[in-house]
């Protein structure tokens, strides 16, 4: 039974965000009041529940599988903005077509336009006030076929449920309570085992690395995942990878104006942010800069150069890095984080020079505008790594997280060194789990090596979030390699080779890549 509030709720009309892939927003609203309505709402905790028994029962939580009360309460409990996807009616396997469709099509708009105009007729007939931005009752994505606009009718949600257009609707700015469960529930806040944590180890020991010429630091996984082995045929030079995640730290210079320095040259390192902070109408873009570690730890997974400083090399120390800061942190819970992935993911769709995508960030149930970008990169023929997830040993039994659950990404987790598959102390397992990458000793339990947020000397970095960029850093040397063949070439080409192929283990997929294997040094 759920536990209701009864709220006293002005009825507020009015349009959202302009949403496009380069254009800040700088709207000015107006949000007329009614007489206020006295509406029952179902409680956040109750809601919260309803999610975690969800992840329990089925490894996701679906929006549009909820009842409109519950929809409805959660919209007026976060920021009251509801994004729909929208099709052609005649349109089959629509989600399949995302980035191949041109959305000024005249079915596509004709199917968007009933949608708004559904909504005004609606609020209107419910005797609601006009309500404009920009003379737009709702904002249509340029790329992304989803419409998003802020409503206070839950007549909206039961007139969208009667229209073939319609694909999903959920709310954008609901949040779940990480933190809402203690005591003896095996749940808490999902994090990263590192964190926005990226500090330099004073403890390191030398079997932790081996030094390189002319001076780098190779982590010591390195060996046994075939990738020092492998750098006699290929470096990952020609291939561009881009990085969505919190985004580069502006005083880690190797990731910056060193980053072709030593045996590195000849490549390039861009910087973008598609994040954004601040209130409502006043949002502004965040900036490319990292200010919490994690994205210049993965990157540094990913390219760090082969330098002459002692500090930590990359997988693919040859290839181009694009780093997208698209959320704060590794969660991408929030709609300024959902918005930021989603406007990621498009970026790096469009930039015909990106052919892999590492996203060690994620979430515990999906997101249907993540989604809908995650799709609108891979229809754009991107290879997309994953994190399966990671958190405390006491929530790892979600299994693997959002978008490693969906079927255009490749999900990859960590397991600890030794025989036999056992997962890292903090990775979650399951089996949309394609790959695994050694990133836990068995003794000491120490991390792979990487660059910290600034200086030479190392940090470490755990989790399926450094098991994603070192996958992502693999696929770039075998690309390099064979830089002629198809996403599809490259895929079948890391599988083949991994350890437990042709057999596929139901936590583990193929098991460990072997990067020596897959670009035929052996």
């Amino acid at each position: 039974m759920f536990l209701r509030s009864k709220i006293n709720l002005p009825q507020l009309i009015g349009a959202l965000l302009v949403f496009s892939c380069g254009q800040e927003e700088t709207p000015s609203v107006s949000l007329l009041e009614q007489n206020p309505t006295n509406l029952d709402l179902i409680t956040s905790n109750e809601i919260d529940q309803l999610i975690l028994n969800s992840i329990q029962e089925t490894g996701d939580f679906v929006w549009m599988e909820q009842s409109d009360q519950l929809l409805f309460s959660a919209l007026m409990l976060g920021d009251s903005i509801l994004t729909i996807g929208y099709k052609p009616v005649d349109l089959a396997q629509p989600n399949s077509r995302i980035g191949l469709e041109d959305l000024q099509g005249e079915k596509w708009k004709a199917s968007a336009a009933k949608i708004v105009n559904m909504i005004t007729e609606t609020v209107a007939d419910g005797g609601g006030p006009a309500y404009r931005l920009r003379d737009k009752t709702a904002v249509i994505h340029e790329k992304l076929p989803y419409l998003e606009v802020k409503i206070s009718t839950i007549e909206v949600l039961h007139n969208l449920r009667k229209m073939e257009e319609v694909r999903y609707f959920e709310p954008l700015g609901y949040q779940f309570n990480y933190e809402l469960l203690n005591g003896d529930n095996p749940y808490a806040r999902l994090t990263s085992d590192s964190g926005c944590s990226n500090d330099p180890q004073s403890n390191l020991a030398p079997s932790d690395y081996s030094v390189l010429s002319p001076g780098a630091k190779a982590s010591w996984n390195y060996p046994q995942m075939g990738i020092t082995q492998a750098w006699a045929l290929s470096t990952g030079s020609g291939i561009t990878v881009g990085v969505i995640d919190t985004g580069l730290s502006q005083d880690q210079m190797l990731l910056g104006s060193g980053f072709n320095s030593g045996e590195s040259s000849g490549r390039t390192v861009q910087k973008f942010g598609t994040y954004k902070t601040g209130f409502f109408i006043w949002k502004n873009y965040d900036g490319p800069n990292d200010q919490c570690g994690h994205g210049t730890a993965m990157a540094g997974v990913v390219a760090s150069p082969r330098n002459t400083t002692g500090a930590a090399v990359g997988v693919a120390y040859n290839s181009n890095l694009v780093s997208v800061r698209g959320t704060s942190d590794v969660i991408f819970n929030s709609s300024d984080e959902k918005n930021g992935v989603a406007e990621a993911l498009v970026l790096l769709g469009n930039r015909t020079d990106v052919k892999i995508i590492s996203m060690s960030i994620g979430d515990v149930f999906s997101n249907s505008k993540v989604a809908d970008a995650i799709r609108y990169a891979y229809n754009r023929g991107k290879l997309i790594f994953a994190a399966a997830g990671t958190s405390t040993t006491f929530t790892n039994w979600y299994g693997v997280i959002f978008p490693a659950t969906m079927s255009e990404t490749v999900a990859v987790t960590g397991v600890k060194e030794g025989s036999g598959y056992q997962r890292c102390g903090t990775c979650h397992s399951g089996s949309k789990v394609e790959f695994t990458v050694v990133m836990e000793r068995a003794g000491s339990n120490t991390k792979p090596i990487t660059l910290a947020s600034s200086g030479d000397s190392p940090s470490t970095v755990g989790g399926s979030s450094v098991a994603t960029s070192t996958a992502s850093g693999i696929a770039a040397l075998v690309w390099a390699k064979n830089p002629s063949w198809t996403r599809t070439q490259v895929l079948n080409q890391l599988r083949t080779t991994a350890d437990l192929y042709p057999n596929r283990n139901s936590q583990y997929g193929y098991g460990n890549m072997d990067a020596a294997a897959a670009v035929g040094v052996y």
